[in-house]
């Protein structure tokens, strides 16, 4: 039986990218969708929140001039392009899924309400979030947390590249060093870069875990949900 009956899994826009340097790899987004797949089959009930920067990275725009809201807004544009991409690609492995976004586009998505979402998880669907907060400024770090706290996720599962946290950056330092476990405190204090702030500060008040692993390693996801030790765990000190 699964530890965690709801989860959130944050996955960034590079994720699905694979080994392109920009844009989308199908057998990448094919090789998510299964694992996520996989995971539900064991009655976890799963909600998504996509990034976009294999797309559009707003931040690295403003910072070349461009205005900032407007990069943020491109930046949730992307992140809806990915959101389909996984979608297609579950669908076709028989998943039963709904893409929610924070601005409207009902062409093709539903615009997020919490307490459909809510009816969507429960009702066996994969919920795919996407447009972030609906707001310029925040980060899809911040949607994820802020998406598993109002739905009451139990956990926040933050996939990366690497098998969890380290003290610097594994794949620049090969003497870096792996933590198991660490409080909110450890990763703001130390700026791990686990999360950006407001998302760890809103996780620290909500008492909301995170697992963060490596998606990269097939199976993972399924692993996360049944509460095995498959990267770094964080959490606060009395949790």
């Amino acid at each position: 039986m699964a530890e965690y009956e709801r989860v959130i899994l944050k996955l960034s826009g590079e994720a699905l990218q694979g080994g392109l340097g920009y844009g989308i790899d199908h057998a990448t987004v094919f090789d998510i969708a299964r694992q996520i797949v996989d995971a539900r089959k064991h009655g976890v009930e799963i909600g998504v929140v996509v990034g976009g920067g294999n797309i559009w990275r707003g931040g690295e725009a403003s910072e070349e001039g461009m205005d900032r809201s407007a990069a943020d807004y491109m930046g949730m544009l992307a992140t809806v392009i990915n959101a389909l991409a996984l979608q297609n690609a579950m669908e076709k492995l028989g998943a039963d899924t709904r893409v929610m976004t924070a601005i409207e586009m009902q062409a093709f998505a539903e615009p997020y309400i919490r307490r459909r979402a809510l009816r969507h998880l429960e009702k066996g669907r994969v919920v795919i979030f996407a447009g972030g907060t609906g707001n310029p400024y925040f980060t899809t770090d911040t949607a994820a947390a802020l998406r598993a706290t109002e739905l009451h996720a139990q956990v926040l599962l933050k996939a990366t590249r690497v098998d969890g946290v380290y003290d610097k950056d594994p794949e620049q330092f090969p003497d870096a060093v792996k933590f198991d476990e660490l409080t909110y405190m450890d990763c703001l204090n130390r700026d791990l870069k686990v999360m950006d702030a407001t998302a760890i500060s809103l996780c620290m008040t909500n008492e909301l875990p995170i697992i963060v692993f490596n998606l990269t390693v097939s199976g993972n996801i399924e692993k996360a949900v049944f509460g095995r030790n498959v990267g770094t765990v964080v959490r606060g000190a009395s949790q």
